[in-house]
């Protein structure tokens, strides 16, 4: 994590940004700077926030550019400084007050279900006030009901997908759109309280993917980017393969996924993404921004990719703390 997480600050240390590539990024290195004991992960965020005044993206309703709000949420939980999330919840705010409409959904695309509700569940919970949360909820179910295929267990990114096929005639599924959704689920759980009447439907969502996403892991224990059709995708996608491991192993963790059922898969995963660590850290094969399967080289290197990696290992380390170390060996960096 530590040899990841210092290649990739390296090159982006002086390029602040918004964005929600850099969004993933910025959670991943909040979460190494806990795990790795180091502030200086979490002290770049911090000037990062400050440099935008704490401020959302410029597209006022576009998950996108509300993803930052979770680092936001972050660090203020530390703080508890008003002034981190008064623009956020001000936004919050006037957004609520515009209607919307399930016929156009405001998350049309499954990848929006990290990017977003994560930020209006966190919202509620550091706020105490259960409209975040509501409105999140509401939202959800809207893009859910459009995307989420409930004999499949996977989203389709977008409505477009709904009918497209791969070249085996298997349902086109995004590796990385549906690692973006189940990362989604399990922020939201750790944000809505333990006894809010909706957590039921989003740990049953995670358990309903968990165990497709288990059945159809690679031999290297990574996913390809078409999730359906592997034979027409000769790499792994390693973004989409550790939001998979992060997803797993925080619902591991909290006892909603079964150890017995999943530790082999996070073992197998685990190993499976080390194999795309370069020794100078830089993390490899991962698909660039898209929407939808596609092919590129083992060297193709993103923030949100490093990002995803982050949270998979800091995860990782929080179950191997519980455990006797077995499941994960030892594994030498190629």
């Amino acid at each position: 994590m530590r040899r990841v997480a210092d290649w990739q600050v390296a090159r982006i240390r002086n390029t602040p940004s918004q964005d929600w590539t850099f969004a993933a990024l910025y959670d991943g290195l909040l979460a190494a700077s806990d795990t790795l004991q180091d502030p200086q992960y979490r002290d770049l965020v911090q000037s990062v926030a400050a440099r935008f005044d704490w401020q959302l993206g410029p597209r006022r309703t576009h998950a996108d550019d509300q993803a930052i709000g979770q680092a936001y949420l972050a660090l203020y939980r530390r703080s508890h400084q008003k002034f981190e999330i008064t623009p956020l919840r001000t936004q919050f705010d006037t957004i609520m007050q515009e209607p919307d409409s399930p016929q156009k959904p405001l998350w049309w695309w499954c990848d929006a279900l990290f990017m977003a509700p994560p930020v209006w569940a966190g919202l509620s919970q550091v706020t105490g006030d259960r409209k975040y949360a509501d409105y999140m909820n509401r939202e959800w179910a809207i893009t859910e009901d459009l995307l989420y295929n409930r004999h499949d267990h996977l989203f389709a990114r977008d409505a477009s997908y709904l009918n497209k096929h791969e070249a085996n005639g298997r349902s086109v599924y995004w590796s990385r759109g549906n690692g973006w959704v189940m990362a989604g689920i399990v922020r939201v759980l750790a944000a809505l309280p333990p006894g809010d009447p909706s957590r039921t439907h989003y740990i049953d969502l995670l358990q309903q993917m968990a165990q497709e996403v288990a059945s159809i892991q690679g031999p290297d224990g990574l996913w390809r980017p078409g999730l359906l059709d592997p034979q027409s995708y000769p790499l792994p996608e390693v973004s989409g393969s550790a939001f998979f491991v992060y997803a797993i192993a925080w619902g591991v963790n909290h006892s909603y996924l079964s150890k017995e059922v999943y530790l082999p898969v996070l073992a197998r995963a685990w190993r499976g993404l080390l194999d795309h660590t370069y020794r100078d850290g830089r993390l490899g094969c991962i698909q660039p921004v898209g929407e939808a399967p596609d092919q590129y080289k083992p060297g193709s290197s993103y923030v949100f990719g490093v990002g995803a990696f982050l949270l998979a290992g800091s995860e990782l380390d929080k179950l191997s703390k519980a455990e006797d170390g077995r499941n994960y060996p030892h594994h030498p960096v190629p």
